[in-house]
């Protein structure tokens, strides 16, 4: 189909005309209150992060993606979401490699002659951070040949029974808190140490859901359905539900979190159109006890990497930090056989098992992961698809840049124009990805809009993950199709597409 003719389908004159009209969102008022700017500086800020309208050629800087961060001179191959941030100084490069070793070493149970590493469990999921984040990048995805899942590496259950208590949780937010299973606590613990049964294993079935598209095609999508089998410490409470969270990648963290939260908060002011009204998720910060804006995980449920990282420690590996500092992980009073196991906290090695000198590292490693440089931003068919991302009003929830803030902790995440295609917040998407579980101020049909840059290599770093927060999505096409709730008006624009702009649209995702 000749360039010119594709933008003229009638789903992209609708969609050019509601544009033309102002219902669709057309960008947010980033960087106009913002403390650590100048007046000078507010006005480039707003300049390079206005919302694109020509899509003749790439924006300027658009390839660098995570700014002077970007990896742009390593070989594409499985190894790619591994590299150091590229203005990460020779210290900092130092740091990021011990916290690299902290990150892929596996954790053996107490008590062993390497001390240093011991401390595993005594329940846990897995025996280092690199197990359920393969190659940095996104856990296992769920096998689709059987009806029952055969490996669920990366992949955990989340407990939680919801609660009538509300507490205020932030500016004008109110937190329906919700409680961890009495017995088997705030996540399914799939393996154990020796002498100790694990807590149980995760079910899922899947049913087909055909999907009819614009053009004569169509999408076959697997709507899973989670239990849990082989309890090994009772019933669960009549009232626990279950949250599948598949392990995200890890490029970028640290951009994302210097991204300021004056503009975070701006997107929740903005008018978007298509009924989207993302919401902040107010959480505690451990290391301060204040309630600060959450923007890591699936639900926003954590305000940085470091605490992200000690919250894993804890539920993933039973492994005590400085935030987190209960020996026995996730480990409940109701199992009183766990907590009679030996920790591995050594008197002189420090009062916990992961002590504050390494939470540091991983600190450092995790939040100065890179972020692969845009491939193919020049292609007239990716350009195409990236206006169709636009005139579908995907931009309303996956904002696509920010300038970061001048006064972020680290220097290498300072001022750099960004491209993560996030807006950090919250949105009801539908019932078809519902967990019915809150989170903080999150309620169970509310999911933080996950960043995009890196998306198109996932399958390059893990050739069996998947999309989605569960990994049930086994193309970018299907995550797409699942979107619902505020997202309903660009997921239908998208069915209604024909079958040349459908795949400039992939074309475009696979290029971040």
């Amino acid at each position: 189909m000749p360039q010119s003719s594709r933008f003229r389908s009638p789903a992209s004159a609708r969609v050019a005309g509601l544009l033309l009209a102002g219902l669709l969102w057309t960008g947010t008022s980033a960087g106009a209150e913002r403390a650590d700017l100048s007046k000078a500086d507010r006005a480039r800020v707003r300049t390079v992060t206005a919302p694109a309208k020509d899509f003749s050629a790439p924006e300027r800087f658009e390839v660098m993606q995570a700014g002077a961060g970007t990896i742009n001179n390593k070989l594409l191959n499985p190894d790619i979401f591994s590299h150091p941030a590229g203005n990460l100084d020779f210290e900092g490069r130092q740091a990021f490699l011990i916290g690299n070793g902290l990150f892929r070493k596996d954790w053996v149970s107490s008590p062993s002659s390497t001390q240093a590493s011991d401390g595993l469990g005594p329940l846990f999921n897995a025996r280092s951070c690199q197990a359920c984040h393969v190659k940095d990048g996104r856990g296992t995805a769920p096998a689709f040949s059987t009806p029952e899942r055969s490996d669920t590496v990366g992949l955990l259950l989340r407990l939680s029974i919801p609660s009538s208590t509300t507490t205020r949780t932030g500016p004008g937010v109110n937190e329906l808190a919700s409680l961890p299973d009495p017995v088997y606590g705030h996540q399914l613990q799939t393996l154990a140490v020796p002498g100790l049964p694990a807590e149980g294993s995760i079910a899922i079935r899947y049913t087909p859901i055909e999907v009819a598209l614009n053009g004569g095609e169509s999408v076959t999508l697997m709507r899973p359905a989670y239990s849990v089998t082989d309890l090994a410490y009772g019933p669960l409470h009549p009232q626990t539900g279950l949250s599948p969270r598949m392990a995200p990648p890890m490029i970028g963290l640290g951009l994302l979190g210097a991204i300021h939260e004056d503009d975070i908060l701006a997107n929740v002011a903005a008018n978007r159109g298509d009924g989207v009204s993302g919401r902040a998720n107010w959480v505690k910060d451990l290391k301060t006890g204040r309630q600060v804006l959450g923007r890591f995980n699936w639900k926003a449920g954590q305000p940085t990497v470091m605490q992200q990282s000690a919250v894993a420690f804890s539920h993933d590996m039973g492994l005590s930090t400085p935030l987190v500092p209960d020996h026995y992980g996730d480990c409940t009073q109701a199992q009183a056989d766990c907590r009679a196991m030996p920790h591995g906290a050594q008197a002189h090695l420090g009062e916990h098992e992961v002590p504050g000198e390494l939470l540091d590292f991983v600190d450092i490693y995790s939040s100065n992961l890179g972020v692969p440089q845009r491939r193919d931003a020049d292609d007239a068919r990716v350009l195409a698809g990236k206006k169709l991302f636009y005139e579908s009003n995907c931009v309303a929830c996956h904002v696509p840049k920010y300038v970061t803030r001048r006064d972020a902790e680290r220097p290498e995440h300072r001022f750099q124009l960004i491209w993560p295609y996030t807006d950090l917040l919250l949105h009801d998407m539908g019932e078809g990805l519902a967990d019915h579980q809150g989170e903080g101020a999150a309620d169970g049909r509310e999911w933080r809009t996950p960043p995009l840059w890196g998306i198109g290599l996932t399958r390059m770093v893990n050739p069996a993950a998947g999309w989605l927060h569960d990994g049930r999505a086994r193309t970018l096409l299907e995550a797409v199709l699942w979107h619902g709730g505020e997202a309903q008006a660009a997921r239908d624009r998208v069915v209604k597409m024909t079958p040349d702009e459908r795949a400039d649209l992939i074309r475009f995702l696979e290029s971040l």
